[in-house]
C-alpha cells in the first residue's frame, strides 16, 4: 500500500528550505520553524484554513516563506541544544495558534521515539491516510546517512509499505528524500527524538 499527501512547491522546491533564511541563526537551526511553517502552508492549502498562513498561499515565494519563518521564529526560535523534544514544538506551535486567536484549531500530542517500530509504522499509516502531514524530530543516529538529518525536524508526507517495512518520504530542505523507517527508527541511541500527531477541529 502506498500514499503520498499533495504537498507544494515553491519554485523548483518541494516545500520550504531553511537554506534560504538569511538569519544566521535560523538558517543554522530553523528547522523547527520550517516544520511549522511548512505545516500551516499544507493545511492552508489542502484543507483550507487559510488563517494560518499570512500571505497569498496560491502564489507562495521564497520572500514570503522566508517573511514567514521570522513570524514563527519567536515562538519556535533556535536555541542552544535546539528543540530537542516533542513538548517544546507543541508548545511553541500552540503559542502561534494562540496569537493568531486560534488556540483550538490544531490539537497536538506526542509520539514518543521510545515507542516500537510496529507502533510507529502504524501510526504513520494512520495519520497520512487520513490526510496528515507528521513533524518529526530525529536527534542522533550511528548510521552516517542520517547525518543531515540528525538533530533535526522534518515532515513526513508519504509512505509506502512493504513486507517487511515502511519506506517514508521526508520533506526538508526543499525536496523529497525516501527512507525505510525501521532504518531511521532505530537510531541505536538511547536519547530518542519523536512525532507529533495532528488532529484538527474543524468545527472551530
Amino acid at each position: 500500500m502506498k500514499k503520498e499527501l499533495p504537498y507544494f512547491n515553491i519554485g523548483d522546491s518541494f516545500g520550504g528550505n531553511q537554506d534560504w533564511f538569511h538569519n544566521f541563526l535560523m538558517h543554522m537551526g530553523g528547522c523547527a520553524a520550517a516544520t511549522a511553517c511548512d505545516s500551516c502552508i499544507y493545511f492552508a492549502l489542502h484543507r483550507d484554513f487559510r488563517v494560518l498562513y499570512p500571505f497569498d498561499v496560491k502564489q507562495i515565494t521564497k520572500e514570503d516563506y522566508e517573511a514567514f519563518a521570522m513570524k514563527m521564529k519567536p515562538y519556535l526560535r533556535p536555541r542552544a541544544g535546539g528543540i530537542k523534544k516533542t513538548s517544546i514544538y507543541i508548545d511553541g506551535f500552540g503559542e502561534y495558534l494562540k496569537s493568531l486567536g486560534e488556540q483550538d484549531l490544531i490539537s497536538m500530542e506526542g509520539f514518543s521515539g521510545d515507542r516500537s517500530f510496529e507502533e510507529s509504522a502504524s501510526f504513520i499509516v494512520d495519520r497520512i491516510d487520513q490526510g496528515y502531514p507528521i513533524p518529526y524530530l530525529m536527534l542522533k543516529h550511528t548510521d552516517c546517512k542520517f547525518k543531515d538529518y540528525s538533530w533535526h525536524w522534518f515532515l513526513l508526507v508519504g509512505y509506502e509499505q512493504t513486507e517487511s517495512d515502511v519506506l517514508v518520504t521526508l520533506a526538508t530542505y526543499g525536496k523529497a528524500t525516501v527512507f525505510s523507517l525501521r532504518e531511521l527508527w532505530h537510531t541505536g541511541y538511547e536519547e530518542k527524538g519523536g512525532m507529533i500527531r495532528y488532529q484538527l477541529n474543524e468545527t472551530v
